[in-house]
Formats: C-alpha cells, structure tokens, sequence
C-alpha cells in the first residue's frame, strides 16, 4: 500500500513539473503578415487611341514584352520632316566646315584683279593715242558739219526757185541738225579726255577694288568660328528634336518595364488613353517581400538580419528572407494581424525581403516570419 502511494506521488510530481516547465517555456517569437509585391501601373507619356491590345488579365510576360499599341496620328510625318531639318543642317554645317571651294577663291581673286586693272586704267587717264583719235573724230564732225551748213544755203536758194522741192529741203535741214549735234558729242567726249578722270571716279574705283580684296581674303580664310557654332549649335538642336519625335514613337508601343503578371486590363481597341494616365497595371513578382508588425518589446531585430518565413499555402516548408526595412516611428497594430486585446499596443512595421520562391508564392498569401531562429541551411 505503501508502495502505491510513493507511485502516485511521484507521478503527481512529475506531472506538475511538466505543467510547469510548460508555462516556463519561451513561446517562439514570430510575427504574422502577408506576402506582398510590387505593383506597377504602366502607361505612355504620349497618350493616343488604342490600336492593338496585347496582354490579357493574368498572363505572364517578359521585361520590354509589347502590351499595348497606341496609333501613330501625324508622328511618322513630324518624324519625316524632322529628319529633312536635320539633314539640312547637316549639309550647312558641313559647307561652312569645308570653306570655300577653290574655284570660289579663283573668282574672288579675278574679280579683285579686274578692279585693280580698272583703278590702274582711271589713274592713268586716257592715252595719247586717244586724245588724237578725239581730235581727228571732231575734225570730221565739223568738217560733215560745214558740209551739211553749204547743202542747206544751197537747198534753200534751189528751193526759192522752185528746182527742189521742200521735202528735199527738210531732208537737208535735217542731215544739218545730225551734223551740228554729232560735232557737239565729238567736243564734249575730247573735253572729258583732256579733262582726266575725275578724282571721285578714282575714290569710287578704290572703294571697289579694297572691297574685292576683302572678300577674296575672306573665301580664303573660309568661314568664321562663330558661324561654324551656330550652324553646330542647329544640327544638335535638329538632333534633338528627332530624338523627342523619335521617342514618342516609342511610346506608343507600351511595354513591360519588368517580368510580371498582368493584374488588370480594361482597354479595347478604339479607346483614348491619355498622356502619363496609367493603362494597365502589372505584379512584379521578381521580387516578394512579406509586410509584418513587430511588438515593441520584440524588436531586438536589426537591417540585415535573415530569417525564416513559413506560409499556411506550404506547411513544412520553409522560405528565407531578409529583414530590409524597420519603420522609425510606431503605429497601432492593424486589425487583420493581432487580437482585439493586443490592438492597443504599439508596433513596428517590418519588410522582410524574400530570396527565392517567386514561383511558388503568391502576393495576399499569409505568412509568418520567425525573428527566434536562423534560416535552415538549404
């Protein structure tokens, strides 16, 4: 009897060490949240009515796959003339580069030759030669003026007569007249040879010849600095506006700026989407982190620090990942993670990025990061 009493009270013992090695034992630190991605609302900074839709709800595609296509309206022509702009200035800026030609040169250089002939030809005054020839043409002209003065005292003394008639007078009379003026034309050009040349036409004649050398000197030293900069300055701005045109046209196709899933689409061919408006929206999934809220007094946990994360979808398995972000400032624990009792307190916000598992986890799922405990080595 005895014996049975000791028994039972050594099993008693044991149980009430049990319950309270039970109630002494540390409960594993784990904060429960959700597996989150990024979402990214994709659009054209162009904007345009829909030609063509790509990609439907759910698909999986590839980074810089095409989504949606924009139609064009009056891009290709703005491209086209931009392009013939350019190529304008291209050429105007490879002619000031290349200087004159030599044959533009060879002109220039004729052309000031030329003037210093006639300069030369001005200072000199007329030759003697040309005196005399002066000369001897007012000696005919006087002598077929003389002439004509006796054909017409003659004609009218026939006339009074009656042997002529008076048509024949005024023919005389006339030839009278040519005569007397042809005599004063033969006067005055043998006074303006004895005169010389008059010294404004010699200042005029400089005038011209230093302003042939100054051109022929300037096709020689080609185009000035300054003129080869602007023209620069022009093609770089033509460039730049090609390029502006150019990516516009780019824009209209809208691509995927990472790997993802399509989340929404809601566009048809025929529908307008504006400029910078997002037009469908994207999951990143390349890169999952899960959101969780560390208790005050649990945040002995710092940037850097790995951790495992288990997930209800997958029971035993274990995913790793690192804690990226601690929020600086508290907040009251949301409602969907802890207990009515325990929403008073305050709390952190935790990102802890994982490392793997994009094919198999999935954003809104419910997870658990363990903050106790290393990962599992793989």
């Amino acid at each position: 009897m005895m014996m049975r009493v000791i028994g039972a009270t050594m099993v008693v013992i044991a149980l009430l060490g049990a319950l309270v090695y039970s109630q002494r034992r540390p409960e594993a630190l784990k904060v429960s949240g959700f597996v989150e991605a990024d979402e990214i609302r994709v659009g054209s900074r162009v904007g345009g009515r829909v030609r063509e839709v790509f990609a439907v709800e759910g698909q999986k595609v590839e980074r810089d796959e095409p989504l949606i296509e924009l139609e064009p309206y009056d891009l290709h022509e703005r491209q086209r003339e931009a392009e013939a702009v350019l190529a304008e200035r291209k050429a105007r800026l490879s002619k000031l580069e290349a200087g004159y030609r030599a044959l533009d040169i060879a002109q220039a250089e004729d052309r000031f030759l030329q003037l210093a002939a006639v300069l030369k030809k001005l200072e000199n005054g007329p030759r003697e030669q040309e005196i005399r020839a002066a000369e001897a043409a007012l000696a005919q002209a006087e002598a077929q003026l003389k002439l004509a003065t006796d054909n017409q005292r003659r004609a009218e003394r026939l006339q009074t007569s009656g042997a002529i008639t008076q048509e024949e007078l005024d023919r005389v009379i006339s030839e009278l007249r040519v005569a007397r003026a042809t005599q004063q034309v033969r006067e005055a050009e043998l006074d303006l040879l004895r005169a010389g040349t008059r010294p404004e036409e010699i200042e005029e004649a400089k005038a011209r010849l230093k302003e042939a050398e100054h051109a022929w000197q300037l096709q020689k030293q080609g185009f000035r600095e300054e003129e080869i900069a602007e023209a620069r300055a022009a093609v770089q701005a033509a460039e730049a506006s090609l390029a502006v045109i150019r990516q516009q046209i780019d824009e209209l196709t809208i691509r995927a700026p990472v790997t993802g899933i399509v989340e929404a689409v809601e566009l048809q061919p025929g529908d307008l989407v504006g400029a910078n408006t997002p037009a469908i929206s994207l999951m990143d999934v390349s890169r999952l982190w899960v959101r969780a809220y560390v208790p005050e007094n649990r945040l002995a946990i710092e940037v850097g620090q790995r951790v495992p994360v288990t997930v209800d979808s997958y029971p035993g398995r274990e995913f790793t990942g690192q804690i990226t972000f601690i929020a600086r400032q508290a907040e009251f624990t949301p409602g969907n993670v802890q207990t009515p009792e325990e929403r008073s307190k305050q709390v952190f916000r935790i990102k802890v990025t994982l490392d793997r598992g994009e094919d198999l986890l999935r954003p809104g799922m419910a997870a658990d990061v363990w903050l106790d405990r290393e990962p599992r080595q793989p």
